[in-house]
């Protein structure tokens, strides 16, 4: 009797650079890749051979292995998935095997056969493996090509563990490193092209993120705050942000815009927004900050006003994007799917109460000076007492860290708020 399961097998590439560690980020990854398959026809989740096998159910179809695909490609830590079937270690079954699998690749010309034996227990060697299958699948395609070297596609035979995994389609992930095994960040996150960038590239290094957005409300339309749920949405998809917190910013600047001189608003606005998001972090149990910055790229973020904003914490500052273009930020918010998002126009705090000539190289002194009349540890306190609170799915989130979401909770009173 023929059997054939589904399989997807994610491969990674920098997770075995990892030495004694690796078994600690495997596992990361394997987690993340169950927590969010699990909406699939997945019957188990676990390792072979250097990659994470994932077995479908029996009843899988060729749909349900594309979903799986187009899920496990944008997960930090795969660098590709292959979709194919596991059989049995009978040379028919194979055979029908690598048909079937090569029959599931779009648009190629000219392929290969790898095969590879782990255990001499099967009596058919690699070698001769190749011949088989490759005599088989040239009966099978006669208008295809055999190519040895550059060919479009590779159907890879597999004898490992007691199966034969065999596979074809094959597509490319993201690489990095699985989220989780990185620790706590809090992304100082907008609904505006750069910030949801920094945040995925920190995700993509293993970070837990957390989203603190800083709305323009009461003084304008909660727009933004819309946007950047949506952004967070796209980001559940492959568990990159754990829950977001947004501030309603508007009234204190309002405040701050009458009191301290134009030039100066946009950085005090700024060390307010990093000592409210510090605030929030050690709260959390996260051990830095993410900002969008790009280098010289608007008036803010000139070296000596990025001082200026230093200055205010203590916490570290991680800067993703600032040696980064706006078009190579661009296309990797295109590449993300943030894109279309992000280019909605929304009303939000960057843009209010904006002053005509921004200072472009403030000195630390100055700004200390205009902030000494402002009665900042008492606002500091009344933004956190109006902090709202959106959870959304994330893998890595609350395993070992239900004392930092204790903590989260507490800070916000009640005025927490969650996603239905």
């Amino acid at each position: 009797m023929t059997s054939y399961q589904r399989i997807c097998l994610v491969h990674y590439h920098e997770l075995g650079l990892k030495g004694r560690n690796r078994n600690t980020f495997e596992r990361h990854l394997m987690r993340n890749v169950e927590a969010l398959l699990e909406h699939e026809p997945v019957e188990k989740v676990t390792r072979i051979s250097g990659r994470v096998l994932v077995l479908l159910s029996a009843q899988a179809d060729l749909q349900a292995g594309q979903r799986a695909v187009n899920i496990l490609r944008k997960v930090p830590g795969v660098a590709r998935v292959s979709c194919g079937y596991r059989c049995e270690r009978e040379m028919d079954q194979i055979n029908d095997a690598a048909h079937k699998a090569l029959s599931e690749v779009d648009g190629f010309y000219t392929w290969k056969v790898v095969a590879r034996r782990n255990h001499t227990d099967f009596p058919i060697d690699s070698m001769e493996l190749n011949r088989l299958v490759g005599a088989y699948l040239c009966d099978r395609f006669p208008e295809k090509k055999v190519q040895m070297k550059g060919a479009d596609v590779e159907v890879h035979v597999e004898v490992v563990q007691g199966y034969a995994y065999v596979y074809a389609l094959t597509i490319p992930g993201i690489g990095g490193l699985p989220i989780g095994t990185a620790g706590k960040v809090v992304c100082l996150l907008s609904s505006g092209i750069d910030s949801p960038v920094a945040t995925w590239r920190m995700a993509r290094r293993g970070a837990t993120c957390i989203g603190v957005h800083f709305s323009g409300r009461p003084q304008t339309q909660s727009t933004s705050e819309y946007l950047v749920d949506d952004i967070a949405h796209v980001f559940e998809e492959f568990g990159g942000i754990a829950r977001i917190f947004t501030v309603p910013f508007g009234d204190h600047q309002r405040k701050i815009a009458a009191l301290v001189p134009p030039a100066l608003r946009i950085i005090i606005y700024r060390r307010f927004m990093m000592r409210v998001a510090e605030r929030i972090a050690r709260d959390e149990g996260a051990k830095a900050l993410v900002t969008g910055e790009s280098l010289g790229q608007v008036a803010s973020q000139t070296l000596d006003n990025i001082n200026c904003t230093n200055a205010v914490v203590k916490m570290p500052v991680l800067r993703p994007l600032i040696g980064s273009d706006k078009l190579e930020i661009i296309a990797d918010a295109k590449k993300i799917g943030t894109y279309d998002i992000s280019s909605s126009p929304a009303p939000d705090c960057c843009t209010l109460f904006m002053p005509r000539s921004p200072e472009t190289h403030a000195k630390l002194a100055d700004v200390e000076a205009a902030e000494a009349e402002l009665p900042v540890d008492e606002w500091v306190s009344e933004l956190m007492s109006k902090v709202e609170l959106r959870e959304y799915r994330c893998p890595s989130s609350y395993d070992s860290n239900h004392h930092g979401r204790a903590e989260a909770k507490a800070a916000v009173d009640d005025n927490v708020t969650k996603l239905n």
